[in-house]
């Protein structure tokens, strides 16, 4: 993407119940520039962005080029965060941060217990965690600097997150300041 955007593209990903919208939602107050959080599966139920609903999964099948197109023209301008289990869908070009949150199996299974997900979604999930999926999708897709791996598994964590990615985006603001006055 152009250095000219006023800031960055955030992609927040991980498996299911890892704190994705929490960490995005306290990211927007604390961001030192002004930063949209798009929850990308509410996004694909809004907009319609889907072909099916999978009963067996209580999921929606995504159709990928109606959410790339509806995406596209946000992630040029950027200034947004996107929220969701995977990442190796949006284009490499767009993100400047991919950062993966990953939490220990058992309690990834408890807060998943708790959203009523369905058994056989929780053991997916859980699986997907200890079996690194996420993360090996970030690192197959994304420059290797640009991928960042950080535990969720409380509030101390939380904050410590938002503050590590607070200062990542003041660098990249001084990083544009910089290269703006060369």
């Amino acid at each position: 993407m152009p250095t000219t955007r006023q800031a960055p593209v955030i992609v927040i990903t991980g498996t299911p119940g890892t704190g994705k919208t929490t960490h995005a939602q306290l990211l927007v107050h604390e961001s030192p520039l002004p930063l949209k959080h798009i929850n990308v599966g509410d996004l694909v139920k809004e907009k319609a962005l889907h072909e099916t609903y999978d009963d067996e999964w209580q999921t929606y099948t995504v159709d990928e080029d109606k959410l790339l197109d509806e995406l596209e023209p946000l992630a040029s301008e950027g200034g947004i965060i996107l929220d969701w289990h995977t990442c190796d869908l949006f284009p490499e070009r767009w993100a400047d941060l991919v950062v993966v949150l990953r939490c220990n199996h058992t309690k990834l299974w408890d807060r998943l217990e708790k959203r009523g997900y369905p058994l056989k979604k929780i053991q997916e999930n859980n699986e997907a965690e200890i079996m690194e999926v996420v993360i090996e999708e970030a690192r197959s897709s994304y420059a290797p600097e640009i991928v960042v791996e950080l535990q969720s598994e409380g509030t101390e964590d939380l904050e410590s997150n938002v503050a590590r990615i607070v200062q990542w985006i003041e660098a990249w603001k001084k990083d544009r300041e910089h290269t703006a006055q060369s």
